[in-house]
């Protein structure tokens, strides 16, 4: 349990809330009855006992959101709680201080008032009555998908890169051959742009597999690629198996959990990789150059070599 859970536990034990029935997005584990839980990222999704990558009932006395440390997306979650509440009801935030918890708490107050806040385990803990005052019209916008970018791909907060084409993998598309055929799949797909420069570049794909651990970027992958020859797999690739064996994987691996870098789960993602290709199935493959990749590459690969360095990011093509 996060410290911002012990601190939501903390604030009914105490007696400042009242136990309801309520929803929780971005939910762990926590000892609480009469919880409809939340929880789009596939890893946590699995250490709940009962849960949903997307809530869409509405009606609630009470509402618990778990703070991350991305601004945008609390921005958008507390939108989205506010609008899951009945009339009255209570919306309870939760987060660390480290994550800026204190300054989204004084933003919530300025923009609905606060009906009350506590701070206990280097967290704030604050909620709010759902009255006449709307979630502001920026908060609303980022609570679905939306346009960004150029206009010609949609997506959301909570997503990696959510808002720009992330720059390692600009680099990796730049670099992939014309010449990918068969079965493709992009390991970590995001709202699909490395999948959507392989449709573009190698016409002989006969389909390609989008993966991602993320729901919500299986949803904006979904609506940026209406291929047919696109499939879409809500997986965490770190512990669940790949759905078939592939002619060549793209991938730009995450290796983040929470605020802590943990290389671990990208060298997990390669090893699944190194599985799920056929023999002679080639792996492309963007990283930030510091991460510690090249001994997973020898052990899993029979061959690897650089296709691109610019000191900031690597370009590598590993070979099976």
């Amino acid at each position: 349990m996060s410290q911002a859970g012990r601190a939501f536990l903390h604030a009914f034990e105490t007696g400042a809330l009242t136990r309801q029935r309520a929803f929780f997005l971005r939910a762990e584990p926590l000892p609480l009855a009469d919880i409809d839980a939340e929880q789009s990222f596939r890893p946590a999704f699995l250490r709940l006992k009962q849960a949903t990558p997307r809530l869409e009932r509405s009606g609630y006395e009470q509402g618990l959101v778990l703070l991350t440390k991305h601004k945008e997306e609390n921005f958008a979650n507390i939108a989205r709680g506010w609008a899951m509440l009945a009339d009255g009801g209570t919306l309870v935030c939760s987060g660390a201080n480290d994550d800026g918890a204190a300054s989204l708490e004084r933003q919530v107050g300025k923009a609905f008032g606060l009906e009350g806040s506590l701070s206990k385990f280097h967290c704030r803990v604050f909620w709010l009555k759902r009255g006449e005052r709307l979630p502001p019209d920026y908060w609303r916008s980022l609570a679905s998908l939306q346009p960004v970018g150029d206009g010609s791909w949609s997506s959301q907060p909570g997503i990696f890169s959510w808002d720009r084409i992330d720059e390692g993998s600009a680099l990796l598309a730049r670099h992939l051959p014309g010449d990918l055929e068969g079965h493709i799949a992009d390991f970590g797909c995001g709202w699909g742009f490395l999948a959507r420069e392989v449709l573009r570049r190698a016409p002989a794909v006969e389909r390609i597999d989008l993966i991602d651990a993320e729901h919500r970027a299986i949803e904006a992958a979904r609506a940026n690629i209406v291929d047919p020859r696109a499939a879409f797999h809500w997986l965490d690739l770190a512990q669940e198996a790949a759905p078939a064996s592939y002619d060549a994987i793209v991938c730009n691996p995450p290796f983040h959990a929470g605020r802590a870098a943990e290389p671990e789960l990208g060298q997990r993602v390669l090893e699944a990789a190194a599985r799920a290709l056929r023999s002679g199935g080639r792996l492309y493959l963007v990283a930030n150059r510091g991460l510690p990749y090249e001994p997973t590459l020898k052990g899993h690969f029979t061959s690897f070599e650089t296709l691109a360095d610019n000191n900031k990011f690597r370009v590598s093509r590993a070979c099976l």
